[in-house]
């Protein structure tokens, strides 16, 4: 039986401090605004690989399937494949050039990048939380 915990865990925090983002008052300091943008991008990256590892064990263990890729890009394509990514595997490769980016940049232009497709990935990841675990989201 495949443990959902930690991907929900990370996606909530995920969500939570998105919102926090998005409703940050614009007066506040910059440095504080950039701390709460770096703490979504940081929850992203956690959340993102927590999401890929739980996918892979789920064609593993619930689908059988015999030869798994130990790596997001191709994994995206056979859960496709498989039915099971809940929007077109562009977005899922998308996710995963965003992932690739944060880890490797620091100028700031690439987080700001992940920020705008960060409200597209929660949706995407809830809803393949709620497809692998059969859970309804709250």
């Amino acid at each position: 039986m495949i443990d959902y915990s930690k991907f929900e865990k990370a996606l909530r925090h995920l969500q939570a401090q998105f919102e926090n983002y998005r409703s940050l008052d614009p007066s506040l300091p910059e440095l504080i605004q950039e701390a709460v943008a770096e703490s979504v991008t940081q929850r992203f990256e956690t959340c993102y690989d927590c999401l890929w590892k739980v996918l892979k064990r789920y064609l593993i263990e619930e689908l059988g399937v015999p030869e798994v890729p130990n790596s997001p890009k191709p994994l995206f394509r056979l859960a496709n494949e498989n039915r099971l990514l809940p929007s077109p595997v562009e977005h899922w490769l998308g996710y995963a050039n965003t992932r690739i980016a944060t880890a490797h940049d620091y100028s700031g232009e690439k987080a700001r990048e992940a920020l705008a497709s960060m409200a597209a990935f929660i949706h995407d990841a809830i809803d393949l939380c709620q497809k692998l675990s059969g859970r309804k989201w709250e």
